[in-house]
């Protein structure tokens, strides 16, 4: 099940954050975030636990993808996949026209999902990641004009 998260999911969020990212958002960090107008983040549950994360921000009409992220357990399943397309729908509800997000250049998984969902990568960030250092894909997806 994907849904909004809540309060009650900031313990779950910050130890999936902890456990697999290189610097994490900290509890306090997404606590702020998640009450801002221009910020959603969503969580995959399964058997009641959340299993995964993923939230995004958005200015004028371009929504950033910040993190996806789903516990090793549980990858596979199709969580990552619902989790972005979730972000996307929910952008698009709020007028997103164009949708960004980066990626470590050796996440192959993740950037066959991105690619799945219509992204596609559209340069590189040098040194963009820290804890190892390794370049990051920039990928867009953008809605055609009409």
């Amino acid at each position: 099940m994907i849904r909004k998260m809540t309060e009650a999911d900031l313990s779950a969020v910050a130890v999936l954050e902890r456990t697999y990212f290189s610097v994490p958002w900290s509890e306090e960090g997404l606590r702020e975030s998640m009450h801002l107008s221009y910020y959603l983040f969503l969580v995959a549950q399964q058997e009641g636990k959340v299993v995964g994360y993923g939230g995004i921000f958005w200015a004028a009409d371009e929504g950033n993808i910040t993190n996806i992220v789903v516990e090793e357990a549980y990858r596979g399943l199709g969580l990552g996949t619902a989790l972005t397309d979730a972000l996307l729908s929910a952008g698009e509800a709020n007028g997103i026209k164009a949708f960004t997000l980066e990626v470590r250049l050796s996440n192959l998984a993740a950037i066959h999902v991105y690619e799945k969902l219509g992204f596609v990568g559209e340069g590189i960030r040098k040194g963009f990641y820290e804890k190892p250092a390794e370049d990051a894909l920039v990928m867009w997806k953008r809605k055609p004009e009409q």
